[in-house]
């Protein structure tokens, strides 16, 4: 049964919901090769299961473990959510991974699980919500996403501050039709490898 997010309408969570259910089960069956390629070629490169898990924090402040394909060297892959393409914990390989967002994919099985959706707040690490301020907070109401608001502007290069602030922008204004833009104004960003 499809989930009621805090602060949607039940019919608008349901649909959203749904929406995330049939896109994600098609992805897969779509990627799924890509996704095979991209674990072996980082198994190859970082010498370890290129398969990455972490725990993030979802919806309500429930964790989870997000699932990734490996672009770091091993032990190297604490500290914030947000790299630069200049991060020398990045691994050569990692860096065409990251560049075409192919890294990203396997969340795709996050969101036919229900931990992620689509579009939402990006995922934050336990040791970043621990230094929210209350304000801050409230962008954990709905699922973290594969793409929010300020990824799909391309841009890395904003503080925290004004990421949040643009996170609560979404939730406060969320429609289906925002999702939708938000998505397409995505898909140059990953073809042209910008944002990271």
């Amino acid at each position: 049964m499809p989930e009621v997010t805090a602060g949607l309408p039940r019919s608008a969570a349901f649909a959203k919901r749904s929406f995330d259910i049939l896109l994600s089960a098609i992805g897969l069956a779509l990627v799924w090769p890509v996704i095979f390629v991209a674990f072996v070629v980082a198994s190859v490169d970082t010498g370890a299961n290129g398969f990455f898990t972490q725990t993030r924090i979802g919806r309500f402040g429930k964790p989870f473990r997000v699932v990734k394909i490996r672009t770091m060297r091993v032990g190297s892959d604490t500290g914030s959510t947000v790299t630069t393409a200049s991060d020398s914990r990045v691994t050569a390989a990692g860096r065409v991974l990251r560049r075409a967002k192919i890294d990203e994919l396997p969340q795709l099985v996050n969101i036919l699980k229900g931990d992620m959706s689509f579009v939402g707040p990006r995922p934050p690490i336990p040791e970043e919500v621990e230094q929210y301020e209350r304000w801050q907070r409230r962008r954990l109401r709905m699922k973290p996403g594969l793409t929010c608001l300020w990824q799909a502007q391309g841009r890395n290069d904003i503080d925290f501050d004004e990421w949040m602030k643009l996170d609560l922008q979404y939730i406060d204004t969320w429609s289906l039709l925002l999702d939708f833009k938000i998505c397409l104004r995505t898909i140059p960003i990953v073809l042209l490898g910008r944002g990271r």
